[in-house]
């Protein structure tokens, strides 16, 4: 594994850090970040210090930003994914070095920076074969789409799945994988220009506006059996929807609300519908242990090294201007995954 050399204009590895990042004032809309100056001290106990590269945007950063999902105490940092490189590591650290390429997905927030500290049990060797803009793009929603693929419910070759928001980052890695797979992908998109680019990622099938009769039209391209999975990241407006699309003992993985939360259901409704599965995962469960998590960048990372899968970035913007990366993630008029340079 090729280690990059460090800035020279960094200070040592004991003194502190100056660093850019940006933080929310409080839960709102974009207009409440900020861009600001920060001191990053030298790595503790089992941290590393990373020099980031790029930066990955995803909608669960809209989430804590809003305040759909709960925040620390304002003003609070923002962020889950970047790549980068090590700059210091603490005392016990054995999983990385000084120089090592890295990226990461997960908690604490903060990743919206130019340098910060990291556990190092959660940073990730990236190949020589992978960029940072593509590491950084590719992290949490690849770990997304490897777990929805190959652990929520097992799939074979030949079956059928919907994928929401195939144009979407997520969205465009599960097309890609399941195709790769053998897996039968319908999409549903929002406009004909992402129906186009879904397409070209391995959907069989592509619906527009998916609140459009969508059980109807799914079960006409199954010969009325419906889907063994839904992938589901819109949440309110495609849940009920979803359920309908579901063949017998098909399982909904609701892992997303962009359009807001789903709304309360009686469980007696999963069986009436075919004695269907429910689940609400979240990446970080299926990468709580350092083992699920190595292993599940290991799949990622030969799938994109194949090129089984492309990770397509369609906006990248400087660290300074996240207010637009966030409105047009909200908007829903990108594709693909968004990064930020430092």
């Amino acid at each position: 594994m090729r280690r990059t050399a460090l800035p020279r204009k960094l200070p040592g590895m004991s003194g502190s850090l100056s660093a850019r990042r940006i933080v929310a004032r409080e839960a709102g809309g974009a207009d409440v970040l900020r861009l600001e100056e920060v001191a990053i001290p030298a790595p503790g106990f089992g941290e590393a210090r990373v020099v980031q590269r790029a930066i990955g945007v995803n909608f669960i950063d809209v989430y804590f930003r809003s305040g759909a999902y709960p925040a620390p105490a304002p003003p609070f940092p923002l962020g889950v994914e970047a790549a980068g490189v090590v700059e210091a590591v603490g005392a016990g650290v054995t999983t990385v070095s000084p120089g090592d390429r890295v990226a990461y997905a997960g908690p604490p927030l903060g990743a919206y920076a130019s340098a910060r500290l990291v556990d190092a049990d959660r940073l990730l060797r990236v190949p020589d074969g992978i960029d940072d803009r593509t590491a950084a793009a590719m992290m949490l929603k690849g770990m997304t789409a490897e777990y929805l693929l190959h652990r929520t419910l097992p799939l074979r070759e030949g079956d059928s799945i919907l994928v929401h928001a195939a144009a979407g980052g997520v969205g465009l890695l599960l097309c890609q994988w399941g195709h790769a797979l053998g897996l039968r992908v319908i999409g549903t998109v929002g406009s004909a220009e992402k129906a186009q680019l879904a397409t070209q990622c391995g959907c069989a099938e592509v619906l527009v506006d998916p609140t459009d009769r969508l059980a109807e039209r799914v079960r006409s391209l199954t010969g009325g059996r419906g889907v063994r999975t839904v992938f589901d990241s819109i949440g309110r407006d495609t849940f009920l929807a979803s359920l309908d699309c579901l063949a017998p003992r098909g399982l909904l993985a609701l892992f997303g609300q962009s359009s807001g939360r789903a709304e309360a259901i009686d469980p007696q409704l999963l069986a009436q519908k075919g004695s269907l599965y429910l689940t609400r995962p979240s990446l970080f469960d299926y990468t709580r242990s350092r083992e699920d998590l190595v292993e599940s960048f290991r799949r990622l990372a030969l799938a994109v090294e194949q090129g089984s899968v492309r990770v397509h970035v369609g906006l990248e913007l400087p660290l300074a201007e996240v207010r637009e990366a966030h409105l047009a993630l909200e908007g829903r008029s990108t594709t693909g995954s968004i990064v930020l340079r430092p």
